[in-house]
C-alpha cells in the first residue's frame, strides 16, 4: 500500500487537502470518501485500510474550514461551495484511477453532500454508500439551530447556535476521546450560517432524491442522536434506484464506523460492493 497527501484549488481558489491510499497493481474500483462536520479525513484511515487490504484505492478529502484545508474552522458560506471542491476532487480521483468505477461513501454531513452531488452531477457517480446521513436533524442537535438559524444566518452568520456532543458519536469512549482531543476537529459551536445551509441542502435533497438512479446502500444506526435515523429510512424510499439496500444498526451511535460493531459494518459494506463490481465484470 502507498499513502499519498496533497492540495488542490477549490471553488474560488480554495486550497484543498486531501489524501489517498493506493492497493499495489491495479484496483478493483476506487471509493472516494466524504467526512461529516467539524471531522477530517484522517479518522476514515482504518476505512481506507480495510478497503486497501480488499483491493480498492481510497481518496478523501478536507472540506473547506476543516482539517488541513483552508478556511475560517468549522465554517462555509455555502453549501453548494463543498460540493464544487468534491467535483473538482472527483476529476482528480478519476485521473489517478481512469475507468475504474467510483463509488462515493459519506458520512453524516458527507453523506447529505454526497447524496447532493449524484444529483447535481448524475451520471458521475456509479455506487453511494450513506452512512448516518445529515438528511434529518436528531433530538440532539439544538431546537435553535432547526427555529432560527436561517433568521440568524442572514444577520450574523457566524455566531454559533449549538454544540455538537461529542459523546453521542460512539459507545466507545476511547473513540469519544480521541475526537475531542485531536487538534484536526473543530470543537466549536455550529455557526449559523453551515446550520442554514445544511437544513436548506437537506430538504432540497429530500425533494429531489428520486432523481437518484445509482446502486445505493443506506446505513444508520438506530440509537443516533445527531442525525435522524428516520432521515435515511425516507431518503431510502425517495430514491429511484433499483438497486438500493437500507441497513440499520440496531443500538449503534451516529459514527457506525467507529463503534464496537465497527468490523461488521465494514464486512457488510465489503460484501454490498463485491456485489457491485462483479455486476459490472
Amino acid at each position: 500500500m502507498s499513502n499519498i497527501e496533497g492540495t488542490f484549488r477549490g471553488f474560488n481558489d480554495s486550497v484543498i487537502h486531501y489524501r489517498g491510499w493506493e492497493p499495489e497493481g491495479d484496483p478493483q474500483a476506487v471509493l472516494v470518501l466524504v467526512h461529516g462536520y467539524a471531522e477530517h479525513s484522517g479518522r476514515y484511515a482504518h476505512v481506507a485500510d480495510y478497503f486497501v487490504n480488499e483491493g480498492y484505492a481510497v481518496y478523501a478529502l478536507d472540506h473547506r474550514g476543516h482539517g488541513q484545508s483552508a478556511g475560517r474552522r468549522g465554517y462555509f458560506e455555502r453549501f453548494q461551495f463543498l460540493v464544487d471542491d468534491l467535483d473538482t476532487f472527483f476529476g482528480l480521483v478519476r485521473q489517478r484511477a481512469p475507468g475504474r468505477t467510483v463509488f462515493l461513501v459519506g458520512h453524516s454531513m458527507g453523506g447529505l453532500l454526497a447524496a447532493a452531488y449524484a444529483i447535481r452531477h448524475p451520471g458521475k457517480v456509479d455506487g453511494l454508500v450513506l452512512s448516518g446521513a445529515g438528511v434529518r436533524v436528531g433530538e440532539d442537535v439544538s431546537p435553535l439551530l432547526r427555529a432560527m438559524s436561517g433568521v440568524i444566518s442572514a444577520l450574523l452568520p457566524r455566531m454559533g447556535v449549538t454544540q455538537l456532543e461529542a459523546a453521542a458519536i460512539s459507545r466507545d469512549p476511547q473513540v469519544v476521546a480521541r475526537y475531542d482531543s485531536d487538534p484536526l476537529n473543530y470543537r466549536g459551536k455550529v455557526p449559523a450560517r453551515v446550520g442554514a445551509e445544511m437544513l436548506k441542502t437537506a430538504r432540497w435533497v429530500m425533494r429531489e432524491a428520486h432523481t437518484i438512479t445509482c446502486p445505493a446502500l443506506i446505513m444508520h444506526g438506530t440509537a443516533d442522536k445527531l442525525a435522524d435515523p428516520a432521515g435515511s429510512q425516507e431518503l431510502y424510499e425517495a430514491i429511484s434506484s433499483s438497486d438500493k439496500t437500507l441497513k440499520l444498526w440496531d443500538g449503534l451511535y451516529h459514527e457506525i464506523f467507529n463503534e464496537p460493531e465497527k468490523e461488521q459494518v465494514l464486512a457488510f459494506v465489503r460484501d454490498w460492493l463485491a456485489r457491485q463490481t462483479s455486476r459490472r465484470f
